[in-house]
């Protein structure tokens, strides 16, 4: 057990925590990007919404939800706390941050990864001020915009916030950090894990960069669409 302890203390361990928790994140990310493009199944047609019957589907798991959100919370405030502390440790004793090879300069999303990090995480309290608790800008005191067909007709709710121009453009602001910081910290992670070597680090730099604006794309698609009123609400 001491040995556990001593080893998640190391700067290895650490960089090990940031790397697993940053999989679940990723993981996330991607799975409610999948459960968002919903939203374009069967819109502007009669009757149900793919995106209602998702929402609802999350809403009745129950207690599973509620400690699905609390893992990805806790998740999140090690992955943050533990970056935090490999980055003083880095400016204490100069090493290698994360696993990038010294073999290419840093990029802008490396240099910006612990204030990229809290950037996000300020973005995802507002998200779920919006969107989960209903309690920030474009709601009444009800909790529901006007021209909402139910409590939880989440497909109306998306489409009348994003026609907010200023709500769209802090989504899109906050989904551009959130990439920023995938685009190096997929890399990251994969390296850390020694999942590849020196020799597939330009192939691997690319394919986190493709990975994080394919990302960025598909969630700026709503509110992009919900502007342009390609998807409208009913």
């Amino acid at each position: 057990m001491n040995a556990i302890i001593r080893f998640f203390k190391s700067s290895i361990g650490r960089k090990w925590i940031v790397a697993l928790t940053g999989l679940v994140l990723i993981a996330y990310v991607i799975g409610h990007l999948l459960g968002n493009l919903q939203i374009f199944i069967g819109a502007n047609q009669p009757g149900p919404k793919q995106i209602n019957a998702y929402a609802h589907f999350l809403h009745s798991m129950g207690p599973a939800l509620y400690a699905i959100r609390a893992f990805l919370i806790a998740c999140i405030a090690l992955h943050i706390g533990t970056t935090i502390a490999l980055a003083r440790a880095n400016r204490a004793a100069r090493p290698q941050k994360y696993a990038v090879s010294n073999s290419r300069q840093a990029t802008l999303a490396a240099k910006t990864m612990v204030f990229g990090g809290l950037t996000v995480l300020a973005f995802i309290i507002y998200h779920l001020l919006q969107f989960t608790m209903r309690k920030t800008m474009g709601f009444g005191p009800s909790g529901e915009l006007p021209g909402m067909n139910g409590e939880y007709d989440c497909y109306n709710m998306v489409i009348l916030s994003f026609q907010s121009p200023l709500i769209s453009f802090v989504y899109i602001v906050g989904l551009f950090m959130l990439c920023m910081h995938l685009s190096h910290g997929f890399q990251s992670v994969v390296q850390t894990l020694g999942l590849t070597s020196s020799k597939w680090v330009c192939i691997l730099d690319f394919g986190s960069r493709a990975l994080a604006w394919a990302i960025f794309a598909g969630y700026i698609s709503i509110p992009v669409a919900s502007l342009l009123h390609i998807i409208k609400p009913v």
